[in-house]
């Protein structure tokens, strides 16, 4: 307790009690994820004061520009979930391959998946970041975990969650019981219960995508955001908000916070390049859309539910489109219309 609030330990050892079979590991793996995300959060503070902004001079496996934070948050993720026998392995974004739990450390029974630093590029211009993180149960051989381990559908996830830096640090998290957040207090170092039960309204007057891609998107893409820009005197008779921060953590939170929906479609420059969209399915997709569903919302590709997609490699990249359950269900509608008419 600090200040009549529960602490995210306290939550989370009184969330695992529900479970007749816990053993605690789950919890102590939460716990070091929880830690991962204070050391980032200290780094992110620091800023140019630990000469941690820039570029790093290097490109992860999607061929893009790594930033220094990402390599040392990686660094910080894997320090701090490597040691204490929770973990089979681990995969990240700035990784090309999982990652082997060292030799002199026990094999668990969990595997963390992560983008330690989503929108890193906002560092240099310090503007909120966060980290993303997803948890399932190894169902393979655990002592010797292979890429096909982590190849489960988002319906499989044990937990999910975020850490936002923002003007105050937060992890909002669900283990499939809703969703909660904790503000971190600095002073005494721990994350305390603010947030409890947070959920989307059904129903939104805003919405975030990078409108600069407009003349590359799908007809029904084109279509909702006409609609929106078109205002009172449109089809709609509403008036809407537009937001893009270019960080999914930053977008989410806002969302989860007052609603609203975030789209990052596929479009016809993506499929010019072969590739099936821009966000990772393992580490920003599924957890988030575990996050956004527990909170009463919904996420999907356009053409099918995020979490119901069997993955097929460790990089895979999938459309999105998350938020107030209403005007995601509007996106699909256009997307299901214009996919009928070109079958007929």
């Amino acid at each position: 307790m600090h200040n009549g609030k529960t602490s995210i330990t306290q939550f989370i050892i009184e969330e695992q009690r529900h479970i007749d079979s816990a053993t605690g590991d789950f919890t102590s793996l939460l716990n070091d994820v929880v830690t991962s995300c204070k050391v980032i959060s200290n780094l992110v503070n620091q800023g140019e004061l630990v000469g941690v902004l820039g570029s790093a001079g290097s490109e992860n496996v999607q061929g893009e520009e790594q930033k220094k934070m990402d390599i040392i948050t990686n660094d910080v993720f894997l320090e701090t979930n490597q040691w204490a026998g929770h973990l089979a392995a681990m995969a990240s974004e700035e990784m090309d391959d999982i990652y082997h739990i060292p030799k002199q450390y026990p094999r668990g029974k969990y595997l963390l998946t992560f983008d330690p630093l989503d929108g890193s590029s906002n560092m240099d211009v310090n503007v909120s970041v966060g980290t993303i993180f997803s948890i399932l149960r190894c169902k393979g051989d655990c002592q010797n975990p292979t890429a096909e381990d982590f190849l489960q559908a988002g319906t499989e996830q044990v937990c999910a969650g975020y850490a936002l830096y923002g003007p105050s640090t937060m992890m909002v998290l669900t283990t499939g019981n809703g969703v909660n957040g904790f503000t971190l207090d600095q002073n005494i170092g721990e994350f305390a219960l603010t947030h409890p039960n947070m959920t989307i309204p059904e129903d939104t007057r805003e919405f975030a995508i990078n409108a600069s891609n407009s003349r590359f998107w799908e007809k029904p893409v084109q279509r909702y955001v006409d609609e929106c820009l078109a205002g009172s005197t449109g089809a709609r008779g509403e008036d809407f908000n537009m937001r893009w921060v270019a960080s999914m953590v930053a977008e989410v939170h806002r969302i989860l916070t007052r609603g609203g929906i975030f789209m990052y479609p596929i479009d016809e420059k993506m499929k010019a390049k072969g590739t099936e969209g821009k966000l990772r399915l393992l580490y920003e997709g599924n957890p988030m859309a575990f996050v956004v569903e527990q909170a009463g919302g919904a996420c999907s590709t356009g053409r099918e539910r995020v979490m119901e997609i069997n993955p097929k490699e460790l990089h895979q990249r999938v459309p999105v489109v998350l938020g107030s359950k209403n005007e995601v269900e509007r996106v699909v509608s256009y997307h299901k219309e214009m996919d009928a008419d070109a079958v007929a």
